[in-house]
C-alpha cells in the first residue's frame, strides 16, 4: 500500500508540474493577445511553441491514462469493500441480538452500569459493543465464548467500514485527478488553436508549406517502396510470430481516430495502441508510456525489430516499429493512426529509445 501511495504521490506531483507549465503558456498567449498593438508571433515562434505544447500534451495524456487506470482499479476495490461491508453488516445483525442476553446477565451481576447496559441494547453500532467489551469480560466461560464471537464480528464490521471509507476517499481523489488532467489536455488544445488563430492567412499558408516540405524531405530519404504518413497501408507479412501479430494488428488500426485515454477498438491514444497491439499477440504490457519504458527491456536503435516500441518526447509518446524505418503511431487529438517514417523531423528530433516486450 505504501509503494502504491508513493507512486500516486509521484504521479500527482509530475502532473502538477505539467499543469503549471500549461497555465504559464496559456497566460503568455492571453497576455500577448491582449496587447492589441503588439506584433503577432512569427512562424518560427509558433512552430517552437506548438512543439512545446505537443510535449506538454503528451505528458498530460499519459497522466490522464494513469489516473483512469488507477481510478478503475480503485472503483473495483470499492465495490469489493462495499460488498464486504454488506456481508459484515448481515453477520453483525445476526449476532447483535445476543448482546441483549449477555448485557442483561452482566447488569444483573452488577458488572455493567445502567447507561452502558442501555447503550448496548439500543445502539446498532458495533463500536458500542467494542467499547464496553472490557466490562463484559467478567462473564462466565460459556458467556465469554459467546461474547468473543460477538466482539470478533463487531471488529470485522468496523474494519470493513473503515476500509470502505478509505477506498471511497481514494476514488474521490483519483476522480479529481482525472478531471484535472482532462482540463490540462483541453488547455493545450485550446492554446494550440489560439496560437494558430493569431497567424495571418499568409503565415498559416506558409506554415503548412514548411510542414509539407519537411514531410517531403523525409519521404525522399526513404526507399522507393516506402510511404510516409499514410493511413491506408495493408500488411502482407507473416503472422506466425508474436511480433508479426503485433504489426498486423497495428496495420489494421490505420485510419482510426486518436482519442486521449482510448484503448480501442474504435479509437486509440499512443500508449493505448501499443498496449492493444501486444495484447492481440497474448502479451500484457503496462498502460502508459512511462510504465512501459520502466518495465520493458530496452534495445539499441541499431537492433530494433518489427513490433518493438519506439519512445519519443521524454518518454511521453510511443509508437510501434513496423520495419523499413517506419512506425505506426496514434499521433495526437484531431489526427488518425498512421504509418510514418522515423526520419520525419518531429520523430527524429524527439527520439528517446526502444523497448521490446
Amino acid at each position: 500500500m505504501g509503494t502504491r501511495s508513493s507512486a500516486l504521490r509521484s504521479l500527482f506531483a509530475r502532473a502538477g508540474a505539467v499543469i503549471a507549465a500549461l497555465l504559464a503558456v496559456t497566460a503568455l498567449v492571453a497576455t500577448a493577445g491582449a496587447a492589441g498593438a503588439a506584433p503577432g508571433p512569427t512562424i518560427s515562434q509558433v512552430r517552437h511553441r506548438l512543439a512545446e505544447l505537443k510535449s506538454q500534451q503528451d505528458r498530460a495524456i499519459q497522466f490522464y491514462d494513469q489516473a483512469v487506470q488507477s481510478l478503475a482499479g480503485a472503483r473495483r476495490r470499492l465495490a469489493l469493500a462495499q460488498r464486504e461491508v454488506s456481508k459484515a453488516h448481515a453477520q453483525w445483525a445476526a449476532v447483535h441480538t445476543q448482546i441483549a442476553q449477555i448485557a442483561a446477565t452482566a447488569y444483573e451481576n452488577s458488572y455493567l452500569h445502567l447507561t452502558a447496559f442501555g447503550a448496548l441494547l439500543t445502539n446498532p453500532d458495533p463500536q458500542a459493543a467494542l467499547s464496553e467489551a472490557p466490562l463484559l469480560q467478567h462473564l462466565s466461560r460459556d458467556q465469554a465464548a459467546e461474547l468473543s464471537r460477538v466482539i470478533a464480528t463487531a471488529r470485522h464490521y468496523t474494519a470493513a467500514q473503515q476500509a470502505a471509507r478509505r477506498t471511497q476517499t481514494a476514488v474521490t481523489a483519483l476522480a479529481q485527478q482525472r478531471l484535472t488532467q482532462q482540463k490540462a489536455i483541453i488547455a493545450t488544445i485550446t492554446t494550440q488553436k489560439a496560437l494558430l488563430a493569431r497567424l495571418t492567412a499568409q503565415q498559416q499558408a506558409a506554415l503548412r508549406r514548411q510542414e509539407a516540405l519537411q514531410r517531403q524531405a523525409a519521404l525522399q530519404r526513404q526507399a522507393a517502396r516506402s510511404a510516409a504518413g499514410t493511413t491506408t497501408a495493408a500488411y502482407t507479412g507473416p503472422t506466425t510470430t508474436q511480433a508479426g501479430k503485433v504489426v498486423a494488428f497495428a496495420y489494421a488500426q490505420l485510419g482510426k481516430p486518436y482519442v486521449w485515454g482510448a484503448t480501442g477498438p474504435a479509437s486509440y491514444d499512443c500508449s493505448g495502441l501499443v498496449q492493444a497491439a501486444w495484447a492481440s499477440a497474448g502479451v500484457a504490457i503496462p498502460r502508459t508510456t512511462y510504465e512501459q519504458w520502466a518495465a520493458l527491456p530496452h534495445v539499441p536503435m541499431s537492433a530494433i525489430q518489427p513490433g518493438n516500441l519506439i519512445f519519443f518526447d521524454g518518454i511521453g509518446h510511443v509508437a510501434i516499429y513496423v520495419g523499413n524505418n517506419m512506425i505506426i503511431d496514434a499521433p495526437q487529438p484531431g489526427q488518425f493512426v498512421e504509418k510514418i517514417s522515423l526520419s520525419t523531423p518531429w520523430y527524429a528530433i524527439t527520439l528517446d529509445g526502444a523497448a521490446r516486450p
